[in-house]
């Protein structure tokens, strides 16, 4: 994920001399506004907010920009995993409307927006506007706390493939609970949304056997109406799986008959009965089952349901 000076640094490089006089002067008057309570109507720098689009549009897109533009929000092996080839065009194509959303969020870092004026722009704005909220949700000062959680809830209900994306970044990692986070993977596999741009999934995902008992379970429905199940489930049902080699049988090495065992638990079941471990009385491994991937488990909840609302 970009900083704010970095992706100001990336959009500027797009820009000819009057779009970059524009994002001056916008980002200026969105620094210096100030808390506006009793005011009647939205600030100027709210007004920049909802008209970026008219005034960003790059003239020139250097190849390496596309790249900074257009990155998922996520970092370290996950990057590195994400296609690195795609055609000129369609990455050009994506600056061109990544842009806008980039010097949204530039303006909202500026002005500092509390979760009130966040919740407003995002109410009333477009999908680009909506997309751009929720991104910059990791650049705001309610970055810190719960307030954001019903817009990222919202976006996740939607069929709106690129507000998923946005939705499931930094902030989610987060601030999702358990359940929904859950539920926000799933709709990801669900509808194509790339694994790389779900933030931090590797360290929500260890170890959750709940989360597995979902993923196989909706790959078995998949499996049984003859569709494909997603690549990436496999990567992340390897995580969820028990970390303790006690836990998980496949980890085992099988007992070697021939090596003589130095503890006395280690004996092999055949052992006499003269011995201290009859074979009726071995200790038991582990006071927990593994989790039952076979038995057919109850839904912790629905898949989230399609927002009405079409976007204009």
């Amino acid at each position: 994920m970009l900083t704010p000076a970095e992706l100001r640094a990336a959009v500027e490089q797009t820009l000819d001399r009057a779009g970059r006089a524009w994002l001056d002067r916008a980002l200026a008057e969105a620094a210096d506004a100030k808390p506006r309570p009793d005011a009647s109507g939205p600030a100027r720098w709210e007004l920049d907010f909802a008209s970026a689009g008219r005034h960003i549009r790059p003239a020139r897109i250097p190849r390496s920009t596309e790249a900074q533009l257009t990155a998922p929000a996520t970092t370290g092996q996950d990057a590195e995993r994400a296609p690195k080839t795609q055609s000129a065009a369609p990455a050009a194509a994506q600056a061109q409307e990544a842009a806008p959303d980039a010097v949204r969020v530039l303006l909202l870092h500026a002005a500092g927006a509390d979760a009130r004026t966040v919740a407003r722009l995002y109410a009333h704005g477009t999908g680009a506007e909506r997309r751009a909220v929720l991104r910059a949700l990791p650049h705001l000062p309610l970055f810190t706390g719960p307030d954001a959680v019903p817009l990222v809830e919202d976006a996740l209900r939607t069929n709106d493939t690129r507000l998923v994306a946005a939705a499931v970044g930094p902030y989610a990692a987060r601030h999702l609970s358990p359940h929904s986070w859950r539920q926000a993977l799933l709709k990801c596999l669900f509808t194509g949304v790339p694994l790389t741009t779900v933030a931090d999934w590797e360290r929500r995902a260890r170890g959750d056997a709940e989360l597995g008992r979902m993923l196989t379970d909706y790959a078995h429905e998949r499996t049984a109406a003859g569709r494909p199940v997603p690549g990436d489930l496999d990567r992340v049902l390897a995580l969820t799986r028990p970390l303790n080699h006690e836990e998980s049988p496949s980890h085992e090495e099988p007992p070697n008959h021939e090596k003589p065992p130095s503890r006395e638990e280690s004996l092999p079941r055949e052992a006499p009965p003269s011995r201290r471990h009859p074979p009726s009385h071995e200790p038991s491994p582990s006071h927990e089952e593994p989790p039952n991937y076979e038995k057919p488990p109850s839904r912790e909840g629905p898949l989230p349901r399609a927002l009405t609302r079409e976007e204009p």
